[in-house]
């Protein structure tokens, strides 16, 4: 596979995690209400739907997460991980009808600037087997 390809569907596919489980976990936040410190409120919340498409977000988040890190640059893959702040708002505002301020559109085009000027950085692309090693910790006991 091509490895622009590679970043463009890796980071699509993290994009999509991370939105769903931060929707999942609003949309588990409306079914807990009223919220209580009791064990009845932490039952409610743990059966619902919801937290497991939150939790399954997460963990679809951290495998591609690291799939990407294996390949690309920490500083570019970090930068554009965070592409679900924009992706967030953009989907509670037509899915939950929240209202967009002036203050979260600048935000948000600020967000995709930046990722799209580290992003012209031409990424240092070099095999998996040939990365850094660390040397090994010669302290006793270890």
């Amino acid at each position: 596979m091509n490895i622009r390809r590679f970043y463009l569907f890796g980071f699509l596919l993290l994009l999509t995690f991370d939105t769903v489980s931060q929707l999942s976990f609003k949309l588990a936040a409306n079914h807990a209400i009223p919220q209580a410190l009791a064990l009845s409120w932490l039952f409610r919340v743990a059966t619902a739907p919801w937290i497991y498409g939150a939790v399954l977000g997460y963990l679809g988040a951290f495998v591609t997460y690291m799939s990407l890190l294996r390949h690309a640059p920490v500083g570019a893959a970090f930068a554009a991980s965070h592409l679900q702040v924009v992706s967030v708002i953009l989907v509670s505002a037509w899915l939950f009808h929240e209202r967009l301020s002036l203050a979260e559109l600048l935000g948000s085009a600020l967000i995709v600037a930046g990722i799209l000027v580290l992003s012209t950085n031409k990424p240092d692309i070099r095999p998996a087997d040939s990365a850094v090693t660390l040397p090994n910790d010669d302290r006793p006991g270890s």
